[in-house]
């Protein structure tokens, strides 16, 4: 089967999905190829024991009316049709340590913020005021994290180091812990991550905080009905597996089940790396080519989904990240086994308004893809399905039970109200989202040398571009910015920012 577009994107994650819809509003003829039976990317949902988990999607930010990210999903027309619940606004993220029975609150508000905190580091008021003022120019400085025009990007915001940053800011050491304690959400590294990536990751969260009501999964559902409202055209078990050139000019994407997608220009929401093994090196510079594949993943997950009895758990409205050790807010990754789980998050779905028991909880922290390397010739999908052996599940079970230890120490009565306890690896992440070594979050970003990390959604191909997390920001909010940017390089960025806020003033 042969078919023409103007537009051929790969992957239908949500940066793959927004692109779409961007461009079928402006006419273009648009199809999503997506490989799996579900779409969506880490916005996937799964059910075991009846039920529902999110894949990557626990809480979102932003989405107060007026916020950026509602402001987004309104001009993609999807806001009103979701179903959502505001966390405590008090206590949206709790930061917990052994051995301090306090628990620290990330409350909404910036003023409720420092309020909150201010209760248990009382002479730290003046810090945490300017801890949110640096938040707020920070994110300001990127133009579209608040729609804005301007081409952002200063050398000096991208070389600020996040772990030197809260250093200078003050001596208080649980507190720089305490601010820097839902570092989970970017895998934070030491000499490495930027305080840009940290302001832009919870930056939005303190404006708002939100769970999706039976998962992030209605996202998905509500962008592909406005894609096909808009004439576009979406198809799965259609993995792509190569291009066709004529000249250096790409024409097509070739899909496993035998169709030839043809397009005039075409959009990568797939792992950078895999896009440019497929097209290969040949039709590049090798230089350009090379420091692509060179460049360093974030750590993978390992996560934990347990299932409770029926009304048993109360449902906390809030996450939890924890540590064992304080001072280890930022090596909690490099573990030992003995050490393992050195942190984690833990956090419950929600799947009904005012909920008062609780479903289940998902348990995430990190895991090394060398710990499951002797397994990574295997692969496991809806569609195809291979027995990673007894070793592999004896492994999975031993992790399963270390973690439920942890858990135990916080949630002391957890284990007589488990009705069931399901695990996923990096391999699962690898293989259902497509993140090379089952990565969390994209590439490293590095304040040291902050452009050699950064990827344009420009190519050396004409006609190809790239979009996803590891474009422009990993996170809800900063893959439909990336989405944004990339539609500009096509549509012009000054016609696409005008065309989004007047769309929103007009609706108004």
């Amino acid at each position: 089967m042969e078919k023409k577009y103007d537009i051929v994107i790969i992957g239908s994650g949500l940066g793959g999905l927004v692109s779409a819809i961007i461009l079928a509003k402006e006419g273009k003829r648009v199809c999503v190829l997506e490989k799996n039976n579900q779409y969506g990317g880490n916005l996937q949902t799964f059910v075991r024991d009846k039920t529902i988990f999110d894949t990557g999607i626990h809480y979102i930010g932003g989405l107060d009316k007026g916020q950026n990210l509602y402001s987004y999903f309104s001009y993609l027309g999807i806001m009103d049709q979701l179903r959502l619940q505001k966390m405590d606004e008090n206590g949206y993220d709790f930061i917990t340590f052994d051995g301090d029975s306090n628990a620290y609150p990330h409350a909404q508000g910036y003023e409720n913020f420092i309020q909150q905190l201010k209760v248990f580091f009382p002479d730290q008021e003046d810090v945490l005021r300017e801890y949110c003022k640096k938040l707020q120019y920070t994110c300001d400085s990127f133009p579209l994290y608040n729609l804005k025009q301007g081409d952002g990007y200063q050398e000096e915001i991208l070389s600020i180091n996040a772990k030197k940053y809260f250093d200078e800011l003050t001596d208080n050491e649980k507190l720089k812990s305490v601010l820097a304690g839902s570092n989970f959400l970017y895998a934070g590294i030491a000499d490495k991550t930027p305080f840009y990536v940290h302001a832009l990751s919870v930056n939005s969260y303190i404006q708002s905080s939100w769970r999706c009501i039976n998962g992030g999964s209605q996202i998905t559902k509500q962008l592909i009905k406005q894609l096909r409202h808009y004439g576009g055209e979406v198809y799965k078990h259609s993995e792509v597996v190569d291009f066709g050139f004529e000249g250096d000019k790409l024409v097509s994407a070739k899909t496993k089940n035998g169709n030839e997608y043809f397009g005039e220009l075409f959009i990568s929401n797939i792992e950078p790396k895999t896009t440019l093994k497929m097209i290969g090196e040949d039709k590049m510079r090798k230089s350009y080519y090379k420091r692509i594949q060179e460049l360093d993943v974030l750590i993978a997950p390992f996560s934990i989904y347990v299932v409770f009895q029926p009304e048993s758990v109360k449902y906390l409205n809030h996450n939890y990240y924890h540590f064992k050790d304080s001072t280890r807010i930022w090596e909690a990754a490099d573990y030992t086994e003995e050490s393992w789980p050195e942190s984690y998050m833990a956090s419950m779905n929600v799947s009904s308004e005012n909920q008062q028991w609780a479903d289940s909880l998902t348990g995430i922290t990190y895991m090394r893809f060398e710990e499951v390397e002797q397994w990574a010739n295997t692969h496991n999908t809806v569609s195809e399905t291979e027995d990673r052996g007894a070793d592999y599940e004896a492994f999975k079970q031993r992790k399963t039970e270390a973690f439920l230890v942890e858990l135990e120490r916080k949630f002391p009565d957890i284990r007589q109200h488990i009705k069931s306890v399901h695990a996923s690896t990096p391999l699962s992440y690898r293989d259902y989202i497509g993140g090379h070594k089952g990565n969390l979050y994209g590439y490293v970003k590095d304040s040291n040398n902050p452009m050699k990390t950064f990827i344009s959604p420009k190519t050396k191909i004409e006609n190809l571009f790239l979009t996803g997390q590891s474009i422009n920001m990993h996170g809800v909010l900063g893959v439909t910015i990336g989405a944004v940017v990339t539609c500009s390089e096509i549509l012009g960025k000054e016609y696409l920012i005008t065309k989004i806020n007047n769309s929103l003033r007009d609706s108004q």
